[in-house]
């Protein structure tokens, strides 16, 4: 059987992304415009924390397996049916928390940790490279760390982290009725 390109599910990824992009941005700038250096800082550590646990959903529903989320579902456990879900899509899903979010995270992340810099640089007056260079390599060693970490955590707790998610998913579900 040849696998087909899903055409639809490109074009919504894309248009999700470029969505999210943009509202990630516009929030973050009104957001930063406002705050002063330790609230952008906190920012900052959100979108690397986002990015880091969106990747660690993404590995960890790629990583899991049906089986015991079969039998949480004919125990009636909540959640298992929402995680057997996102592990029969894990393409989908996998593509979206580590491409959509977390791809979106690490450049909005990037965008601001500039900006960081940039105010630091023109707040003590310095015109040399050291505020962007120690800003980007925490930012990129916080980033890869994280997400070097989180992989591993995610191999190894993969049925916990899918069945937290789909418990998360299922208080929503809950929500809408």
């Amino acid at each position: 059987m040849k696998n087909k390109t899903d055409y639809k599910w490109l074009i919504k990824i894309v248009l999700v992304s470029i969505a999210a992009s943009i509202a990630f941005t516009f929030a973050s700038s009104k957001i930063l415009g406002l705050a002063g250096h330790v609230v952008a800082l906190a920012i900052l550590l959100v979108f690397i924390a986002i990015g880091i646990v969106f990747d660690v959903i993404g590995v960890a529903v790629a990583a899991a397996s049906e089986a015991p989320f079969h039998s949480m579902a004919a125990h009636r456990e909540r959640g298992a049916a929402e995680s057997l879900r996102l592990i029969k899509n894990a393409d989908k899903v996998t593509s979206f928390c580590n491409d959509v979010v977390g791809d979106v995270s690490g450049i909005i992340s990037g965008a601001t940790a500039a900006l960081i810099a940039a105010r630091l640089m023109e707040g003590f007056g310095m015109e040399n490279l050291l505020f962007p260079l120690i800003i980007s390599g925490a930012v990129t060693g916080l980033t890869v760390g994280g997400k070097a970490a989180g992989k591993t955590y995610a191999f190894n707790k993969s049925t916990k982290i899918v069945l937290r998610v789909g418990k998360l998913i299922n208080i929503f579900h809950l929500n809408k009725r």
